[in-house]
């Protein structure tokens, strides 16, 4: 199977990031948060949620009737 070098460079990289807090999402996640707020070279913009009307189905046993 052909492998892709950047692809293999990428994991390696994503391995070695997780590695430094011991594979923990959490800690990843906030060292993520706080790189986030010290960029200041792109603006974070949030946009709404959109709120769209929902449609209620009926439960699959009353649908086969």
């Amino acid at each position: 199977m052909w492998k892709d070098p950047i692809i293999e460079e990428l994991q390696q990289q994503r391995d070695e990031y997780a590695k430094q807090f011991n594979y923990d999402l959490t800690a990843m996640f906030e060292d993520l948060k706080a790189k986030e707020r010290l960029n200041t070279t792109h603006t974070i913009v949030s946009w709404p949620v959109s709120r769209r009307p929902v449609t209620v189905l009926p439960p699959a046993a009353e649908v086969s009737k």
